[in-house]
């Protein structure tokens, strides 16, 4: 065994000890299981205690208990769980290593997943839901989670419908646990929202997590003082071609230069979080520059509406960094159905009924200046730096298309710039778009921090 193997085995947590290192200390009692269920003769722990003093449910699978599997007893003891989770107005967070149905019981095992399916959907926007993969997940195993709200996974975790053999069995490929549902492979396709090294990191990003979430029963979210603000501005480049990463001009905004990224290696020309501002927590939503330009493709069209969604039924208000070229063009995009996928971010943001404030950083153009939040949408302050252009398109391009013949027959040299540049001026600087109402206030970035702060707290 490897130092790092050796390691990683040592830092892992049996089910009650994931419960009582999430907790509070002192606070964890477990819960009292259904009516002929003996603790100890069942795969799976529940227990309620506190995070940061607010009321928590747990529950955790026992990978050691034939094989981890689910059978209805341990069904059981998770509807008790979740259910005692909707009385109490409390996160649930599940901890999850199971090899999915008990084999020996057959279609009752299924019925028992199905039972924990519906009080999944049922915590639905109630209370927040977590799950943390430990180890294999399988079959109806990955189901749960997915009908969770965050996803967390230990780096020695794997979760799939059906394993290596069945895989092997089935199509004839030979492929390793972590290569066909490893952290690696769910980080990038979205369905694992944060990865951790192992069970005391992945609780430490639960906590981070939860503290991010107030719920709807007038309980807030712990607050922290707000920190001094820097300039964000110092991170745009001067020239328009030249990349920066949004996640410094976001860090200059929030409080104490916190934020908690959600889905990172997934779409990583959408940048979502959680942050606060002023003590508040709020939802970042931002096209990241650093990749694809920042342009919108169907994953960072979903990527956004799924995050939007989730601020929306926990109500996290939405902070919106805009510095987008557009929509990805292209028949490969075209047929993996942008336009389906753009709709359900424009229907995020405009169906979203929390606070939601958009900063223009530097371009905003065509149908993603209206998706990414607009004025139009609904959103309660649109704010735009010196330099901002929002419009249909770049001007260079705009002048290519409205002065074709003219700059196809000019002798001079300089006329696209110069006409660029009055098109620019006319038509899409951000003074242009004040004038227009379509930006509330054109404002030096050094003072981006105090408006939005004073925004979310009227």
């Amino acid at each position: 065994m490897t130092g790092a193997v050796a390691n990683r085995a040592a830092a892992r947590l049996d089910p009650m000890g994931r419960i009582a290192a999430l907790c509070d200390p002192g606070t964890v009692r477990a819960l009292r299981p259904p009516a002929g269920i003996r603790a100890g003769e069942v795969g799976v722990v529940a227990a309620r205690g506190r995070v940061d003093g607010r009321p928590v449910v747990g529950y955790a699978m026992d990978g050691s208990f034939k094989g981890g599997s689910v059978g209805t007893a341990e069904a059981d003891v998770v509807v008790r769980a979740m259910q005692f989770a909707r009385t109490a107005g409390a996160p649930l967070v599940a901890f999850l290593e199971s090899a999915g149905a008990r084999l020996q019981e057959g279609a009752a095992a299924l019925g028992g997943f199905g039972r924990i399916f519906f009080q999944n959907v049922a915590l639905h926007g109630v209370v927040p839901q977590v799950s943390v993969i430990t180890g294999t997940s399988a079959g109806g195993g990955c189901y749960s989670p997915a009908l969770a709200d965050f996803i967390v996974m230990t780096r020695s975790a794997a979760m799939f419908l059906t394993g290596p053999q069945v895989v092997k069995q089935a199509v004839g490929e030979e492929i390793t646990a972590q290569a066909l549902g490893g952290p690696a492979v769910h980080g990038r396709n979205g369905v694992c929202h944060f990865i951790a090294d192992d069970d005391h990191a992945a609780v430490e990003v639960v906590r981070d997590l939860l503290g991010h979430l107030g719920d709807r029963d007038g309980h807030d979210a712990p607050r922290v003082p707000a920190g001094p603000g820097a300039d964000p501005g110092r991170h745009i480049p001067p020239l328009a071609r030249q990349t920066y990463d949004v996640r410094d001009v976001v860090r200059d905004v929030v409080d104490g230069g916190h934020l908690l990224e959600v889905a990172p290696r997934w779409a990583r020309n959408m940048v979502t979080g959680f942050a606060r501002l002023g003590g508040r927590t709020v939802g970042i939503v931002a096209n990241q520059p650093r990749y694809l330009g920042g342009v919108i493709d169907v994953a960072a069209s979903e990527k956004g509406a799924r995050f939007v969604a989730a601020c929306e039924r926990f109500g996290v208000p939405l902070l919106v960094f805009v510095d987008t070229p557009g929509f990805m063009p292209g028949s490969g995009q075209e047929g993996l159905g942008i336009i389906r996928h753009g709709a359900q971010l424009v229907q995020a943001f405009a169906g979203a009924s929390v606070q939601r404030f958009t900063v223009v950083l530097r371009k905003a153009y065509g149908g993603a200046y209206i998706t990414m939040n607009s004025k139009d949408l609904g959103a309660g302050l649109v704010l735009a730096w010196p330099g901002a252009e929002i419009g249909i398109m770049g001007p260079n391009a705009a002048v290519g298309i409205l002065h074709r013949r003219r700059l196809r027959d000019a002798a001079e040299p300089a006329l696209a710039d110069r006409l660029a540049e009055e098109y620019r001026r006319a038509h899409i600087a951000a003074e242009r778009a004040h004038a227009l109402g379509l930006v509330d206030a054109v404002v030096a970035p050094v003072q981006t921090r105090e408006r939005l702060a004073l925004a979310l707290a009227g």
